[in-house]
């Protein structure tokens, strides 16, 4: 006899379908998850099937079974979820709305009436006459790869030779970023979080706020707006990050993420609703759950990879010290500069909160010693 719970296939096996898991273990969703290498977060805490994502007979295959697929990276080729989608197979978000996180220019195209940096896409160093500029990668770029500020011609004609095309952007003076997590549903039920600020280091994000520290309530509820018209428009089903820059009281779309994200890794213990649980919930068509907040703030700190490999020994001096932290291993080889997992802490008092987290940040990498 057939379970009346639903399969949910997830391709990618990193950190983001390892937090899948509990909730669809809650849930009684049964995750089927297609792992690059046997050595992937989610492959050595679940059972997965090893195979690669690129290849459509391994992927077809994989789909047998399975009442939705999903994503947890933006790496699979759009050929392969194009022709799944031909022969019957239920993908969520589907093909048209998954390009628009594979190619930044149809996002930039698609996405010309919402406020955003000027940009152009160029193949001759001799089309931008004005520096410095931010230059992307098309497609393939995350964490800080694939972007480049470009102070000169020079650089400019290095990074064509290579890429060919690029994205260029006015590199735009603003005060802080920001990231609004969204869920949407096939029958467009919609829900956001709150804003969320995201510090940046070296293009990689260290650490997380929620809510923004003192933005205004206007702007807050215009960047919730804003993130749920663009889901609206590309017409998203799950979750997905809109990332934004915020001068005074104007927003700029910078890049989506078509996935849980990591500047919604707090809603796990900061949130009613995790977005791990809403991402099942909106690409199985379920009612989606509350975002709201559980405390008034909420900081995630990501553990980068430094001297120290040895990542649960940490745990006797911080669950001491700090019995209120929640940790989050992603089970990863430890290597320089590499998020290896993330740590959280919620209540009332900012100060104390970022204080908490950061110290337990560089202890776990190694940056401290007590």
């Amino acid at each position: 006899m057939k379970s009346p719970f639903p399969v949910v296939g997830v391709i990618g096996a990193g950190q983001l379908a390892q937090m899948m898991i509990s909730p669809a273990t809650a849930l009684g969703i049964d995750l089927k998850i297609l792992a690059d290498s046997p050595t992937d977060s989610a492959a050595q805490v679940s059972p997965c099937t090893v195979g690669d994502y690129k290849n459509i007979d391994v992927v077809r295959e994989f789909s047998r079974g399975c009442d939705v697929l999903t994503f947890e990276h933006e790496l699979i080729p759009l050929s392969i979820i194009k022709t799944l989608e031909s022969e019957g197979v239920i993908i969520r978000p589907n093909s048209y709305a998954f390009q628009y996180s594979q190619d930044k220019a149809l996002m930039r195209e698609k996405l010309a009436k919402f406020p955003g940096p000027k940009w152009s896409i160029v193949i001759d160093s001799t089309e931008v006459t004005t520096y410095p500029v931010i230059a992307k990668s098309i497609s393939g770029g995350y964490d800080g790869r694939g972007v480049w500020k470009v102070e000169t011609d020079d650089q400019l004609r290095e990074l064509l030779a290579v890429g060919k095309k690029l994205l260029i952007e006015e590199l735009l003076d603003f005060d802080y970023e920001i990231a609004v997590m969204v869920a949407r549903s096939p029958h467009g039920q919609a829900t956001s979080w709150t804003p969320t600020q995201t510090v940046q280091e070296n293009g990689i994000c260290t650490l997380t706020i929620s809510p923004v520290p003192e933005i205004s309530d206007s702007l807050s509820e215009k960047a919730q707006k804003l993130a749920l018209d663009v889901a609206s428009e590309i017409g998203l089903i799950g979750v997905m990050a809109v990332e934004m820059f915020v001068k005074g009281e104007e927003l700029f779309i910078n890049e989506l993420a078509l996935r849980p994200h990591n500047s919604g890794h707090w809603t796990i213990e900061g949130s009613i609703t995790s977005q791990f649980e809403q991402h099942l919930r909106a690409i199985l068509d379920l009612p989606l759950g509350d975002p709201q907040m559980v405390s008034d703030y909420a900081v995630m700190g990501n553990i980068l990879g430094g001297e120290k490999k040895d990542m649960y020994r940490p745990y006797l001096h911080l669950m001491a010290r700090n019995p209120e932290l929640k940790f989050h291993q992603y089970r990863k080889e430890v290597r320089p500069g590499r998020k290896i997992g993330h740590v959280t802490a919620i209540g009332h008092n900012l100060v104390e909160l970022r204080e908490l987290v950061q110290h337990a940040v560089e202890y776990m990498s190694g940056e401290i010693d007590e």
